[in-house]
């Protein structure tokens, strides 16, 4: 499958994985990456650039397929030593970068001046042109089925898309609410050029999460995921789980950002992946959890999304020929 992306990244298939906060480490961003997809590691992960280091090490051990890391550019409570973990990805040799939050135009020059290729997470067409004016090679758009940030505006990802193409010239990739070889389909008819998964690979082998969270992925259903922090600005998609409905319930009677922090720390989502409890905290889920029926391996996703594409498009392409011959 050759799109502008397989071509701008080195891939074979055009299917990235999201950058995922505490689980998007070696293990399986090298899976991705050896399956012909692209890996990421998640810089914000770590408290050090040495860590971060560490792991791009490691993920060399285990793959010499082009690795991508991401940068989290979103406002936070703690500052990210994101100028560390550039110099290090940077020193380590890695060309793939996924920024997703502000503006990346910030860490643009030392990026292009290193022929670092440059694909920002966006939520929206205006804020997708401004990664296009800044140099961006690439961006990322994704719609309100997504896991994760969505953004403020509650645009879906057929709508979202189409629009988005349209306004740029650099390639689009679609992420949000796609799990399986029709959504791939689905969004290159739309007109992007590749994908990016998240929720789907949290339920592979591969991530390093709890088995009770994977099982708790398998039963759920497109209901079981909610929309919080919009009354703060920062629109979070996530398990519908005893401490999202206690965030809800908060942000219904006006708490203040002081008093949701408890609520809503990452810290909080390590014991949900580390020990299985799976109402201990908030962690991010897609619209897409309804799609997933098995736990399989990062390999046996990929290439399953990409067959069940290949046979969507040769689908379609007889209904239009049957169409034709009724004329």
């Amino acid at each position: 499958m050759k799109t502008r992306i397989t071509e701008l990244l080195n891939i074979q298939y055009p299917v990235i994985c999201g950058g995922l906060f505490r689980i998007g480490r070696a293990p399986l961003a090298a899976a991705v990456s050896e399956a012909g997809g692209l890996g990421i590691i998640t810089s914000a992960t770590f408290e050090t650039a040495k860590e971060l280091r560490h792991e791009i090490r490691k993920v060399r051990e285990l793959t010499d397929k082009p690795i991508g890391i991401n940068i989290n550019l979103f406002p936070s409570v703690k500052r990210m030593p994101n100028e560390a973990y550039i110099d290090v990805l940077l020193e380590e040799g890695i060309r793939i970068v996924e920024t997703s939050g502000r503006s990346p135009e910030p860490y643009m020059k030392v990026l292009k001046d290193n022929n670092v290729v440059v694909i920002h997470k966006v939520a929206g067409v205006k804020y997708a042109k401004t990664a296009e004016r800044v140099g961006c090679d690439a961006v990322t758009v994704v719609g309100f089925e997504a896991g994760g940030h969505p953004g403020m505006e509650d645009v879906g990802n057929i709508v979202l898309v189409p629009q988005t193409v349209d306004a740029l010239t650099i390639p689009v990739l679609a992420g949000g609410g796609i799990a399986d070889g029709r959504g791939l389909a689905a969004m290159l008819a739309l007109g992007a050029e590749g994908i990016v998964m998240g929720t789907r690979f949290l339920a592979s082998q591969e991530a390093l999460v709890h088995d009770n969270v994977k099982k708790w992925m398998v039963q759920a259903s497109e209901g079981d995921t909610a929309l919080i922090q919009k009354t703060i600005g920062s629109t979070s998609r996530v398990a519908r789980n005893a401490m999202a409905l206690q965030v809800i319930d908060a942000e219904s009677r006006g708490a203040s950002l002081e008093e949701l922090l408890p609520l809503i720390s990452g810290k909080k989502a390590v014991q949900v992946y580390n020990e299985g409890d799976i109402d201990a905290g908030i962690f991010s889920c897609g619209q897409s959890v309804a799609r997933i029926q098995e736990i399989k391996t990062v390999q046996e996703i990929i290439l399953g999304v990409v067959n069940e594409a290949k046979a969507t498009v040769e689908r379609m392409g007889n209904r239009w020929s049957k169409v034709n011959e009724l004329k």
